[in-house]
């Protein structure tokens, strides 16, 4: 398959990936609690390919495509940053499929979700949430300059 990304080449921006990877190694599901409130399972799959290794998160029954040394290709992947480790996803636009293709050898010296990054959308996170501090000091700011003689103000 064409326009296929080597594991090797994932970073934390990588979007719309398409990755042919052997299953090394299906974790055991995990129940999660989403930002949204919801519980669900997610199971680490660790994919290969002769360039490396990372972990794959699936959800629900996505992991029942995952078992030991079968080839599968996910399109339209991303990547995304679990306490700054790379995580290959599927995403609800993209799909898993078994392939055709096989991974004959996987490369297990280079884990590249053994790294760890700065998770760049925390920090920008956390400087939205300064923003909005900092939008209500201004609001403050202008109500102190109004009630100057008020003693509360100190």
């Amino acid at each position: 398959m064409e326009g296929n990304t080597k594991i090797k080449d994932l970073t934390p921006s990588s979007r719309r990936v398409n990755v042919l990877g052997k299953v090394v190694s299906v974790g055991e599901p995990k129940e999660i609690q989403t930002r949204f409130g919801e519980q669900k399972s997610v199971t680490e799959v660790i994919i290969g390919d002769e360039t490396g290794k990372v972990i794959l998160s699936l959800w629900g029954s996505q992991a029942d495509q995952a078992s030991d040394g079968r080839t599968i290709y996910i399109d339209n992947g991303y990547i995304s940053l679990v306490r700054g480790h790379m995580r290959l996803n599927v995403g609800k636009y993209g799909s898993l499929s078994d392939s055709t293709e096989e991974v004959s050898e996987v490369n297990e010296e280079l884990d590249m979700s053994e790294k760890e990054y700065e998770n760049q959308f925390r920090y920008r996170g956390g400087g939205g949430g300064g923003g909005r501090g900092r939008r209500n000091f201004n609001g403050g700011g202008g109500r102190d300059r109004y009630s100057d003689s008020s003693e509360s103000y100190d």
